[in-house]
């Protein structure tokens, strides 16, 4: 069974650790996930909200600093 689970990141964030903690959990490149948000919030307009609703409902990561 994977334990995999979305955290804040502490480590590499910019705003609130959204976009650092989907890079994680995916394993991909923390530009990749920024850039799609940036994308979301100019063309479709529901980015900004969802970055929102991710930051104060996501738990930090208790494994980092």
């Amino acid at each position: 069974m994977n334990n995999k689970r979305f955290y804040l990141s502490q480590t590499d964030k910019k705003i609130g650790g959204v976009c650092g903690g989907l890079a994680e959990y995916f394993e991909v490149d923390p530009l990749i996930v920024r850039v799609l948000f940036l994308v979301a919030i100019l063309e479709v307009g529901v980015g900004l909200f969802a970055y929102i609703i991710l930051w104060l409902l996501a738990p930090k990561n208790p494994n980092q600093y």
